[in-house]
């Protein structure tokens, strides 16, 4: 597994795998042949289905055309076969001739991957060397520990200051989003919610008042992704806003230190780990439930531990968080990451304080493992037809006519 480091990615929203992979792409194309008179640059699959409400345009644009215009292709009915997230760069000299071409895919989280192996130019080292839950957990066992001090052992010693800059990245995004108010960018014409949940937050009682906190602080961050603004991917842009509502209302509602909720952002970013490696966290390639499933199941990780659970309870709290997200559709209207995207983190939010507290009931025993639901992740992802993976033709967008250029 990579380091957690490319899972918790800081960067402007909408997308991950629309908005920050083209342009971490484009970046990259552009730095091999600045030379170049133009480029075209050709989107495939999902990226062309849902590009222009994701602004993918507009992020390849914004990075290459300051040294040679940019021409967007669009083909959103064609698939490549390694990923729904296909692109393709060419350069273009003065004379019209293309001097070079390069294929590469967006694969989630703001991951790229090329799909020949070995000597790929986007490729990291692997840096974990267990990458099932099931075998971390005997590791935990064994020697005592518990997964963020296994964290510790394979990444750089770097990595507190890391997650820290993480941490502080997600509470000025709640900030940030509970103080706008307004229309969010789009034909929708959504209003901004997070404001006003906040404040009819302190017109309950306790019950009720701490739900509608949590669930003002997802709003807050997904709000503010919608809109454009910086977030950390957790695991992806489209679900950024489970993990800080979570750690963020119960470190001020608990108290928890700094320390402990950077120990629980390295179980759960283990966790997301997991899954990237052995699923995927891209929405075209396995739905929702590979974004908002996954941060659930994060979040869920993360709260158990702050609470003092044991490995086995805070597997069994992922498992759930997952578990229970299984064959969500990636269905955005009009290519947005706004309905159902927004009120998917809010719901998620909920739902891993719920798991929390059902795995803290138990001692961790229970039949279907974490890694199981992961598997069963990756094969109901393949099963999904392609107009509930993140293409704007099925399930709540259907109806919807999609952004115009």
């Amino acid at each position: 597994m990579k380091s957690i480091k490319e899972l918790y990615r800081i960067g402007t929203g909408p997308s991950s795998s629309h908005t920050m992979g083209p342009r971490r792409a484009a970046n990259l194309f552009l730095k091999k042949h600045p030379e170049a008179a133009s480029f075209k640059v050709t989107l495939y699959g999902s990226l062309a289905a849902t590009g222009k409400g994701h602004m993918t345009n507009v992020a390849i644009t914004e990075t290459m055309q300051s040294v040679a215009p940019v021409e967007i292709i669009w083909e959103p009915q064609i698939f490549l076969p390694f990923h729904p997230n296909g692109m393709k760069f060419v350069s273009v000299d003065a004379a019209g001739k293309e001097t070079d071409q390069w294929t590469v895919f967006s694969i989630g989280g703001g991951a790229l991957a090329e799909e020949k192996d070995g000597e790929s130019s986007v490729n990291t080292p692997d840096i974990y060397s267990m990458n099932h839950m099931t075998e971390i957990l005997q590791w935990c066992k064994r020697t005592g520990k518990s997964y963020w001090e296994y964290v510790i052992e394979c990444e750089e010693s770097d990595i507190w200051d890391y997650l820290e800059e993480v941490w502080k990245t997600m509470k000025e995004a709640i900030k940030r989003g509970l103080e706008q108010e307004g229309v969010l960018p789009g034909p929708l014409n959504l209003r901004r919610k997070a404001a006003t949940y906040y404040i009819h937050a302190s017109g309950y009682k306790q019950s009720l008042q701490s739900r509608a906190l949590l669930f003002a602080y997802a709003l807050a961050v997904s709000e503010e992704n919608a809109a454009g603004g910086i977030i950390v991917t957790a695991p992806t842009c489209g679900s950024c806003g489970v993990m800080p509502a979570v750690l963020y209302h119960l470190a001020k509602s608990r108290e928890f230190s700094d320390t402990r909720v950077l120990r629980a952002l390295a179980t759960a970013g283990l966790i997301g780990n997991i899954v990237k490696t052995n699923a995927s966290i891209s929405g075209a390639e396995v739905g929702c439930q590979g974004e908002v499933g996954v941060a659930c199941a994060m979040a869920s990780a993360a709260a158990t531990q702050l609470f003092g659970g044991s490995p086995s309870q805070i597997e069994y709290a992922a498992e759930m968080g997952l578990e229970h997200h299984l064959g969500m559709t990636c269905d955005p209207v009009c290519g947005l990451v706004q309905i159902p995207c927004i009120e998917r983190n809010a719901y998620a939010a909920a739902r891993a304080l719920d798991a929390n507290v059902y795995a803290s009931i138990t001692d961790g025993t229970h039949r279907v493992s974490f890694d199981r639901v992961v598997e069963v992740m990756k094969e109901t992802g393949n099963d999904l037809p392609s107009l509930y993976k993140e293409t704007s033709e099925g399930g709540l967008a259907k109806g919807f006519r999609p952004m115009e250029e």
